[in-house]
């Protein structure tokens, strides 16, 4: 006779266990502790075996019948149920432990024994922690495209386009690491491909005008504050890196005999190392600032921290302290200025300037040609680019020779 919640209940305990049978193979064991624990005793490939769901009253008489139907549903399909449930739990044990959160960790420390720079690594353990909140704690694998959007629609809503962009990008690096790594099946922000608005692009504040030029450099000349934050502000026009590769620039790096400047790869936006021909004026303001930092590791370190490079804030505020807004001048802009006019002038090879600008050809033998072809034409164009700076500070406009 099958069972009921109210025979469930006067069930007593005994000495000894014993089982209560209900229908089809279902059974209570009443323990003499008092427990009782729902149980199904089934053979497969001819052994015996013992099913357990769970106890009464957690687990009801209607759930445990159900349980028991799924599971006579498999022996009937040729898997054993025991071993399945077994699996079900490794796998849930499995997603516990592999949390977005938990992943994310992983794959910073791994680009950063990559050699990823330090600027880039702190945007990305940045990004990471606005989805902290949200995905951080769910298991990797559970995680849906829903989920992902209404994260990155907050901080779209929020006006944040372009973080929303690199958001979305960031996780599904994470998400394509762990799909490597053999914890998640599938990359949910493909899908999400143009659901977030796409930010206008703002191209950083340059100045390309030959008689804007050259007030700005005098001004630069004038500047007299920090040691190092003067010479990073001469030396920007003058080599036009992008303003982290100077900024945590180190003494090694810089050639005083052969006149070279040899970036590593861990601080090139590409990964590649990069070469970069002193002209007599960038060798001789170098020259400067070895007497105030030359016996630091870093060439620009800050004021109040010698082992701390100068940050891009501080270049920021030494233009606006000259009268710079920053819709006028950044120190990036720079390379748009070089790009521009030494593009004008004519006189050099596209592809030198942009090799001079570690503007990296995908094409790997034509990078090869590059990079061997056009190295003495960057020393002469960059002496010339000095020169044609230095006239430009004592003339409004200068022709181009």
């Amino acid at each position: 006779m099958p069972l009921t919640d109210r025979a469930i209940r006067n069930l007593q305990p005994k000495a000894k266990a014993y089982k209560i049978a209900d229908r089809d193979g279902l059974h209570l064991m009443v323990t003499p502790a008092g427990s009782r624990l729902w149980r199904m005793n089934y053979r497969f490939d001819g052994s015996q075996k013992t099913l357990s769901y769970g106890s009464y009253p957690s687990l009801t008489l209607a759930e445990a019948r159900e349980k028991n139907r799924s599971a006579k549903k498999l022996l009937a399909d040729g898997v054993d149920p025991a071993v399945k449930a077994k699996l079900e739990k490794l796998k849930r044990e499995f997603a516990s432990v592999n949390t977005f959160g938990a992943i994310a960790d992983e794959w910073l420390d791994k680009i950063q024994r990559e050699g990823r720079a330090e600027t880039t690594m702190q945007k990305n353990r940045w990004l990471i922690e606005l989805v902290r909140p949200s995905l951080g704690n769910r298991p990797v694998s559970e995680i849906s495209p829903m989920e992902v959007l209404l994260t990155l629609q907050k901080v779209e809503a929020r006006g944040r386009l372009e973080t929303a962009r690199r958001l979305r990008s960031t996780i599904g690096t994470v998400f394509r690491y762990a799909i490597a790594t053999a914890r998640a099946d599938a990359d949910p922000t493909i899908v999400l491909r143009g659901a977030i608005a796409t930010p206008k692009p703002k191209p950083r504040a340059a100045i390309t005008d030959p008689k804007k030029l050259g007030p700005l450099l005098r001004a630069i000349d004038g500047f007299d504050g920090h040691v190092p934050t003067r010479a990073a502000l001469r030396l920007l026009p003058l080599l036009f890196p992008r303003p982290g590769e100077l900024r945590q620039a180190e003494w090694e790096e810089f050639d005083f005999d052969a006149c070279v400047w040899s970036v590593p790869a861990d601080r090139m936006k590409m990964r590649r190392p990069h070469r970069v021909p002193l002209a007599k004026q960038a060798i001789e303001i170098l020259a400067e600032l070895r007497k105030a930092t030359g016996d630091l590791k870093l060439a620009f370190p800050q004021i109040r921290a010698l082992s701390r490079p100068l940050s891009d804030g501080t270049l920021n505020a030494a233009l606006r302290r000259l009268g710079y807004g920053s819709d006028e001048v950044t120190p990036h802009g720079f390379r748009a200025t070089a790009a521009s006019l030494l593009n004008e002038s004519g006189k050099w090879n596209p592809d030198a300037i942009d090799r001079q600008l570690a503007h990296v050809d995908d094409n790997e033998v034509r990078r090869a040609y590059v990079r061997s072809q056009y190295w003495d034409e960057r020393v002469e164009m960059m002496q010339w680019w000095a020169d044609h700076l230095d006239g430009l500070k004592t003339r409004p406009t200068l022709p181009v020779p």
